[in-house]
């Protein structure tokens, strides 16, 4: 069984379901020119299980799909964040520590920060 991804006029993901090929061609879902496949195992244009990877992320609701470059784009995370056109992935503008510690983005400060560091004792 494939994944596809159903888009709308502005070419944003509103659905995505689990079917064949065939069964998309019939229009039992709607036109099927609407319907663009997507690969589960691909995330930042790399096939998880080392086969070719499909449109360079797995398409989720809200998902953008680019037509010119073939792809999927989650939607932006933060206004500071941009675009990586390798991945077709958005990155903070400061990466985030690889010390195996939690941390979350604060658009504010444009920092990371700690997360258990500002748990309540």
């Amino acid at each position: 069984m494939s994944h596809f991804a159903k888009i709308d006029q502005n070419n944003r993901v509103t659905q995505v379901i689990v079917a064949e090929q065939d069964v998309i061609n019939t229009g039992l879902f709607g036109d099927p020119a609407s319907w663009i496949q997507t690969s589960y195992n691909t995330h930042g244009g790399v096939h998880a299980q080392g086969g070719t990877p499909l449109r360079k992320n797995f398409a989720g609701i809200g998902y953008s799909y680019d037509r010119t470059n073939d792809c999927f784009t989650p939607p932006q995370p933060y206004p500071s964040w941009t675009l990586d056109t390798q991945t077709c992935l958005w990155q903070p503008p400061v990466p985030m520590p690889t010390d195996g510690r939690m941390y979350r983005w604060n658009e504010t400060t444009q920092a990371w920060e700690d997360i258990e560091a500002n748990l309540p004792q």
